[in-house]
């Protein structure tokens, strides 16, 4: 009977879990700004840009803003989660539902058959002296996926990994949300090649695609070694005193998960070695799709599905080969995907914001009067006020994209009037689209990542504000440099 239960419990301990505090916590916070924003749709002047259309996409037309008597109907804030699926949003929301559903079955797998396991011990045994050089090499090579491909979404079926790395290694969860979803965040900020925050944003300014690229391979050097240093010097402060990590207690059950008492033992299943195969072959197809995004400027047409399809492929082979099959297998796949369901709400609501701002007709107001406000600033202070609404935008639009159409058509000939040259309003768009990719509760990658680890956005937030201050020293630094220089 007391083994029954043991299996039972093991069982329940397999593959991925929200943390149902974290979760509730940030529901919470999600509905008050869901209730916010439609209360700013009933209080402030509604207005609109005529629209026209830009290699596909929706771009405002400069000078042609009117307001408009038409207020938001109430029930439609109130049906805004349903609602939302009719908007142009709809589409990478139920492209991240599906990932999320993906991961948590395919995690279950790997983890019970001894693939998770067997990947951390081959870490562990070729990098146990050399973990530091482990974390600057996944550190560089996430950020670069970022910088030049633009991945974002996709970086979810790394954070698990990397966690289970990072507490293996004696690190905590942090240290591996670092290494992971915050290098794949600021590869954004470091944009060298990335289709959506470069070709984008340069073909709106009216300027040659990857031109100016000098300086963003230094911003690229700048942002790794600031990331790098601050997890350094994080994860040695960690292995000296464990107890003061911010998820100590949350951690402890995690550390009991991924410990290995015997890593020649795991590393001699030469069955489970067949499995963990499988599953990077297919990791590395991904990578191929990956390639083929950025070569034809595809913004994530392949690299996005790929990766679901690819991981959760790989995960059945490896169930496959290590002997979990039929029935049993999809029913673990199953099982995966139901514990990590209750994600999905999460990110209705951010959906569900994104539509009301966007049906509410306030944000072309805003940009109106950002507009009328920088006409009569220095360049300085122009690229400053730019910066930080750029930023402020990332709260209530997560798309880099989205974000470039609706204000590059007014910053971009009102940038020649200040004195900015175009191609710092691309690296200034970069420099805040990145910077902000992870400070918001609207960032569902960001909601998801932190609630897999049981780590809480009040947590999140006192972990990572000093990131964010050096980031955006960092950033204003450059801002200055780029008017000081009049960079081209």
């Amino acid at each position: 009977m007391d083994e029954t239960k043991t299996a039972q419990k093991n069982e329940a301990e397999l593959g991925l879990s929200l943390n149902k505090k974290t979760m509730l916590a940030i529901t919470l916070v999600l509905v008050a700004i869901l209730v916010f924003v439609g209360v700013l749709t009933q209080v402030l002047q509604r207005g609109e840009y005529e629209i026209t259309s830009i290699d596909g996409h929706e771009a405002i037309v400069n000078g042609t803003y009117r307001e408009l008597a038409y207020k938001m109907p109430i029930w439609k804030i109130v049906l805004s989660p349903i609602l939302c699926f009719t908007s142009s949003q709809a589409t990478t929301g139920i492209a991240i539902i599906l990932i999320i559903f993906f991961i948590g079955g395919s995690f279950l797998i790997l983890d019970k058959v001894g693939v998770l396991q067997y990947i951390m011990a081959s870490l562990i045994h070729r990098f146990r002296d050399r973990k530091y050089l482990l974390m600057a090499i996944v550190l560089f090579v996430c950020m670069a996926l970022s910088s030049t491909a633009g991945i974002l979404e996709e970086s979810l079926t790394l954070v698990p990994i990397a966690v289970a790395v990072s507490l293996a290694l004696g690190w905590d969860s942090l240290v591996g949300l670092g290494i992971s979803l915050v290098a794949v965040a600021w590869g954004f900020t470091a944009a060298t090649f990335n289709p959506f925050n470069v070709v984008t944003v340069q073909k709106l300014a009216g300027l040659p695609v990857f031109s100016g690229l000098w300086l963003r391979l230094l911003v690229f050097v700048g942002v790794y070694a600031i990331l790098f240093l601050f997890l350094f010097l994080y994860a040695r402060r960690i292995e000296k005193h464990p107890e003061r990590s911010l998820v100590f207690e949350s951690d402890r059950a995690l550390h009991e998960k991924y410990s290995i008492s015997d890593i020649d033992t795991v590393l001699a299943n030469h069955t489970v070695r067949k499995g963990m195969r499988a599953f990077l072959i297919c990791m590395a197809l991904d990578m191929c799709f990956i390639l083929l995004d950025f070569v034809f400027s595809l913004g994530g047409m392949l690299s996005l599905p790929a990766m679901a399809i690819l991981f959760t492929t790989g995960a059945l082979l490896a169930g496959y080969f290590t002997g979990l099959r039929g029935k049993a297998l999809f029913k673990s796949f199953l099982q995966g995907a139901k514990t990590i369901a209750p994600a999905i709400p999460l990110i209705v609501f951010v959906l569900a914001i994104s539509y009301i701002l966007n049906e509410g007709k306030i944000m072309h107001t805003i940009l109106f009067h950002v507009y009328n406000v920088m006409q009569n600033l220095s360049p300085f202070m122009a690229i400053l006020l730019l910066f930080l609404v750029i930023a402020l935008l990332e709260f209530f639009i997560g798309s880099g994209t989205a974000k470039a159409f609706l204000i590059m058509p007014l910053v971009a000939p009102l940038s020649d009037l200040v004195g900015i040259t175009r191609q710092s309003v691309v690296t200034t768009f970069c420099l805040a689209d990145g910077f902000t990719n992870l400070l918001y509760p609207t960032s569902g990658i960001m909601i998801i990542a932190i609630g897999l680890v049981g780590v809480s956005y009040g947590k999140w937030l006192r972990w990572s504000w000093k990131l964010f201050l050096a980031e955006f020293a960092l950033s204003a630094l450059i801002m200055l440099g780029m008017v000081a220089i009049n960079y081209q």
